[in-house]
């Protein structure tokens, strides 16, 4: 049975509507725990770690596997922010990733987040009529 092209048209924008709950779903925040806190910073000091102690011999594409592994853990764990991109960029350049970028970066995240779920919700303007 062959699908008509309004059929597959109507299916096609069906699917790309739901597109960005998806999205959203991928980038959410979530709620900082103890746990999420604790598990984010081990998997960027064991990420720093590895690099320094493994940077000397020089294997090919290492401490780009421990990069691509950290991020993906820490977006898992504390959730994606606009501070990772640039630490992941630094850590492809020789030298600086031998530097505790990781580390330094989700320390920052994790004091944005707080102050972040600290703040009081915006109060919502009062229209008088």
């Amino acid at each position: 049975m062959k699908l008509r092209v309004e059929d597959r048209f109507e299916k096609t924008m069906i699917a790309a509507m739901k597109l960005p709950e998806k999205l959203n779903r991928l980038f959410r925040v979530p709620r900082l725990t103890r746990m999420r806190i604790v598990f984010a910073l081990a998997v960027a000091v064991v990420a720093d770690g590895l690099q320094f102690l493994l940077g000397p011999f020089g294997w090919p594409f290492g401490d780009q596997a421990i990069d691509v592994v950290a991020m993906a853990l820490t977006n898992w764990a504390i959730g994606f922010h606009w501070l990772l991109l640039p630490t992941f960029v630094a850590e492809l350049i020789p030298l600086v990733d031998e530097l505790p970028t990781w580390t330094a970066c989700v320390i920052a995240v994790i004091a944005l987040r707080k102050r972040e779920q600290r703040a009081p919700p915006p109060k919502k303007p009062v229209i008088g009529i």
